[in-house]
């Protein structure tokens, strides 16, 4: 009666198989976590680039005072 059970036991895949696919599923976590923190960094940039673009045109809407001093 054991002898039944067994031919539903699934075969285990030789140790070269489980390291490849060990090793394929850790480069895909880290090509996803790469590919994530690449974009955090577009939309940090992006949000940067946008303050630093309002903050200059305030800047140039100031009165220019040193512009005044070194008039002759």
């Amino acid at each position: 009666m054991s002898q039944e059970f067994y031919q539903f036991l699934p075969n285990t895949p030789p140790p070269a198989d489980i390291l490849q696919c060990h090793q394929l599923t850790f480069e895909f976590r880290q090509e996803v976590q790469s590919r994530d923190n690449f974009k955090q960094y577009c939309q940090w940039y992006k949000e940067t680039a946008k303050q630093h673009q309002e903050e200059l045109t305030k800047m140039r809407h100031d009165v220019n005072f040193l512009g005044w001093f070194l008039r002759r």
